[in-house]
């Protein structure tokens, strides 16, 4: 009885609201009792015809509230009334969520009915972990396809990028991982995309097999920036809940720079000063609060979250200011070439600029013997391809040249995989070393 008359005497007995004193560009300047909202509270704006409009704080200025609204702008007046809701967005996630697809704010959009609630309110924005209460990361994940797990190989818990420019096939990377992976449970977060691709990622490249242990959340590029934003925030969130029943998550985040790029636009809208390519500084402070809170669970729990997020690289620019801080962050980076997937090779994963900072800890003396064995030839063979295709290298000059051009269609179509092939770790080991033992060495 004490606890809850503690509780009720917390509540506020007051409602407290504003007005809307100007409309700029995204963003709104509230009056009235804004000491009694803070930054990233929750306001909500009369529209008319008795409908309202969720909104968050994003900023004050010379007294005033700047809020931004998560829809569109469109039916806000001078002088509607803004009620103030002081506490933190959360949602009710649950393990029935597999299978569904839900919105910016957890919300299904996939006309299967209702979306059971959790028992459980996890806030959007919940702190990483201490680093002290870390736990370690885990075993291997098996991520399905045979150049990432032989020379990128991820372990639960690991948190890695996936670099790339537009149309080099990341989409059906990330689908062929969510079917052929051997995680639990799969969340996909689809951030700031296409409205076509996001139903054909669904049907064509994920199917009714990767639906059916994924939760998908996906805002499009034509929702608000604030939703884009709380999208990467929803995703997060549900496989926290998950990686709490003990299971082992993998979340694919397609893309982490379209996250940045609605957090520039929240930034500049609050006045924020642009920096390095218009970035503001409030991106770089939202990235590593973001990516942090993927891993294991901390110290004495199960589960973990594996974070693979997708990266645009502006211009096949990998030194871009996003790109630099997110490979700062990360415990790895696979880097989809260009040059590779226009002759034809996909994944177009370029292996010798690819790293997994769990390596090579996470191998055998074996496993780690083949991964520098296959490295070696293939390091040659690139510094030699110019002289090669040019016909200028004469087979006999360097033992270990021929080598590497003896090896090279062997390794190139051992890194290839059609999107409905599944390789596992133990398969793709031996395959690598059945080249090098084998008929990589003339023996065969």
């Amino acid at each position: 009885m004490r606890a809850l008359l503690k509780e009720i005497e917390g509540l506020p007995t007051l409602t407290r609201f504003g007005r809307v004193a100007r409309i700029e560009g995204l963003g709104v300047e509230v009056t009235g009792a804004v000491g009694a909202v803070t930054l990233g509270g929750q306001v909500r704006l009369s529209i008319g015809n008795n409908k309202k409009i969720s909104c968050e704080v994003v900023g004050f200025r010379d007294g005033r509230a700047l809020v931004m609204p998560l829809g569109p702008l469109d039916g806000i007046a001078l002088g509607a009334r803004a009620d103030f809701e002081n506490k933190p967005a959360c949602i009710y996630p649950s393990k029935a969520w597999l299978g569904r697809v839900v919105n910016g704010f957890g919300e299904a959009i996939d006309e299967l009915g209702p979306l059971p609630q959790g028992a459980v309110a996890y806030p959007l924005k919940a702190p990483p972990p201490l680093a002290t209460a870390r736990g370690r990361v885990g075993a291997k994940l098996d991520l399905g396809i045979r150049a990432l797990n032989a020379f990128a190989t991820c372990c639960q818990g690991q948190r890695m990028g996936i670099f790339a420019g537009s149309g080099v096939g990341k989409s059906t990377l990330l689908a062929m991982m969510a079917r052929n992976s051997n995680a639990d449970a799969i969340v996909i977060g689809l951030i700031g995309e296409r409205g076509r691709e996001v139903k054909e990622f669904i049907e064509d490249d994920l199917g009714p097999e990767g639906l059916a242990r994924s939760v998908v959340v996906a805002a499009t590029s034509d929702e608000a920036p604030l939703v884009r934003r709380q999208a990467a925030y929803v995703a997060m969130t549900v496989a926290e809940q998950l990686r709490d029943q003990g299971l082992n998550v993998l979340l694919l985040m397609d893309s982490v720079t379209r996250f940045a790029m609605a957090q520039r636009e929240i930034g500049l809208s609050a006045g924020e000063p642009p920096a390095s390519k218009g970035y503001t500084p409030t991106v770089f402070a939202e990235l590593p609060r973001l990516l942090e809170r993927a891993g294991p669970a901390p110290q004495g729990g199960r589960g973990s979250i594996t974070g693979l997020f997708t990266v645009l690289v502006e211009g096949d620019d990998h030194n871009e200011p996003v790109s630099d801080a997110v490979r700062g962050i990360l415990d790895g980076h696979i880097v989809l070439d260009r040059a590779i997937a226009e002759r034809g090779r996909f994944p177009a994963i370029n292996v010798l600029k690819s790293v997994s900072r769990s390596m090579p800890g996470c191998n055998t003396e074996i496993e780690q013997n083949l991964v520098l064995r296959a490295r070696g030839p293939m390091t040659i063979y690139e510094d030699m391809a110019e002289l090669i295709r040019l016909g200028a290298y004469k087979t006999g000059t360097n033992p270990e040249v021929d080598n590497a051009v003896m090896l090279h269609p062997r390794l190139e179509a051992f890194l290839t995989q059609k999107k409905d092939e599944q390789a596992g770790l133990s398969e793709s080991y031996a395959a690598l070393s059945d080249i090098l033992d084998g008929a990589g060495n003339g023996r065969a």
